[in-house]
């Protein structure tokens, strides 16, 4: 925390602050989890050590719940399974992630108290809880979520009331990270970090948080490291700066953002981009030709048609009829046609969908087109730095290059290489594939103006010998942090 202080934020209440200047993609400090766990659905396909997605994982032997890649997962993971393994095994059955969060954060306290190192600021259970200001249906889960913990939680002799169990599941609920897996894919999990908690919102942040999955594959013990997450600097930043952090993503209207945070975190957000609703008209654009704009009635057809429509794109990809999906993209967007422009995020939400269910297709000349003008929308509202822009623009260079648009393809994956450096660095596994695939480009896109012909024939039988896999594909069964 060399790099980092806590202070008093005023209205914020807490907050930390830079004690040096600091530089694009610097990390401003790495915090190891204090307590993680794997989500229900994913228990079977997720390391619970390392958290990396894994075909193949070999399952603990006691409690026949936990799975990890290996016997060097699993004993790195000992100390925050035994108790865990003991319980499941005693009442023979598996709670539910909260529970099994906050009994593993209650071990944690009972064997290292709150405050596990010197680097760390603040003792978990001193963090804000929310719990009075929770709606009803909230508290009826929590009533129920303490039971069950209540049944399976047990240290020796060692009791807490209800009240304080309530407590560290509002903790939970207010400052619970949630984790990806190894390729940013997908959400696979959820931690608390201490540290992390104190850095506060802001909707245009100078930070990003990434979680570093660690190494465990190195022969020497000594040379493993631990699953922590890293945060990094979007920009400059100057000593005695705020750092900031991002709670929602950003393609939201201002006031959509403000009903999140306040719903989920309890606060009304007052920075720069809410306050004067920047960017706010150009996510509700109308479309411009000419000097010519559509009247505000049909304006209004199409935002309610598209926002009918959505929902039953959503319904659609949830069955995986994606040709029904796909039927219903093209009539949204002829529709919005020339009514809504290419930065309103009714649009901008059918462009998305639309290029990845054709990538999974392997309509690949289609799905280029859609992630092309997604991507221009993309970086106009977003930061140039945002990690969302940058595996967007990851994912539309790819598409490319399944295209045979390699001059395009090749342009944006080094776009996503020059933001990702930033939000993930060099050694994130997300960075190594994009380097990979940049100097792959870079090569073909050598031999594509030597001879654009012998190109495209090397090209087309190289493919037929293998399989397309694009990085999009995962996301047509699951929603992103």
């Amino acid at each position: 925390m060399e790099s980092a202080e806590l202070f008093d934020a005023g209205k914020k209440g807490r907050g930390l602050r830079a004690t040096k200047e600091l530089n694009a993609g610097e990390v401003v400090f790495a915090e190891p989890s204090f307590s993680a766990v794997v989500f229900d659905s994913l228990a079977t396909q997720v390391c619970h050590s390392c958290f990396r997605h894994q075909a193949n994982l070999h399952r603990c032997a006691q409690c026949k719940f936990a799975h990890y890649c290996d016997r060097t997962c699993q004993t790195a993971c000992w100390d925050e399974h035994k108790q865990e393994c003991g319980a499941i095994r005693k009442i023979s059955k598996v709670p539910s992630e909260n529970v099994r969060l906050a009994a593993r954060v209650l071990w944690r306290i009972y064997k290292d108290t709150g405050i596990v190192s010197d680097s760390q600021l603040i003792s978990v259970d001193q963090l804000q809880d929310h719990v009075a200001d929770l709606p009803e249906e909230d508290l009826k889960q929590l009533k129920t979520d303490v039971h069950t913990f209540l049944e399976y939680w047990s240290c020796g002799r060692q009791q807490h009331s209800a009240d304080y169990i309530s407590h560290i599941f509002g903790i939970i609920k207010c400052n619970g990270f949630t984790l990806s897996d190894q390729r940013g894919l997908q959400a696979v999990g959820v931690g608390l970090f201490p540290n992390l908690c104190l850095v506060n919102h802001d909707c245009w942040p100078n930070c990003t948080v990434i979680l570093n999955h660690g190494n465990q594959a190195a022969v020497s013990s000594a040379l493993h490291s631990q699953r922590r997450i890293e945060l990094r600097a979007l920009g400059k930043i100057s000593a005695g700066q705020e750092l900031t952090v991002s709670y929602v993503d950003f393609l939201n209207l201002s006031a959509d953002r403000q009903r999140k945070l306040k719903e989920r975190f309890h606060f009304e957000c007052s920075c720069e981009h809410c306050s004067q609703h920047i960017k706010d008209d150009l996510m509700m654009a109308a479309a411009e030709s000419e000097g010519n704009k559509p009247s505000a009635d049909q304006v209004k057809e199409a935002t309610a048609f598209s926002k009918d429509c959505l929902e039953k794109i959503e319904r659609s990809r949830i069955e995986k009829d994606y040709h029904q999906v796909m039927k219903l993209c093209c009539e949204c967007l002829e529709k919005q046609g020339n009514v809504l422009a290419d930065t309103n995020l009714y649009k901008l939400r059918v462009l998305s969908v639309a290029s990845e269910v054709l990538s999974y297709l392997q309509s690949f000349p289609d799905a280029a087109n859609y992630a092309r003008r997604m991507v221009e929308g993309y970086t106009k509202l977003y930061h140039p730095s945002n990690a969302q822009l940058g595996m967007a623009i990851m994912r539309a260079g790819v598409i490319h290059w399944h295209a045979g648009q390699i001059e395009v393809g090749h342009s944006m994956i080094c776009k996503a290489y020059a933001i990702l450096l930033i939000t993930h660095g060099p050694n994130h596994a997300i960075t190594r594939d994009l380097e990979s695939m940049r100097m792959q480009t870079e090569m073909e896109l050598k031999m594509f103006k030597q001879n654009e012909c012998e190109y495209h024939t090397m090209r087309d039988a190289a493919l037929k010998n293998q399989p397309m896999v694009i990085p999009c594909a995962e996301s047509l069964n699951h929603q992103y942090v």
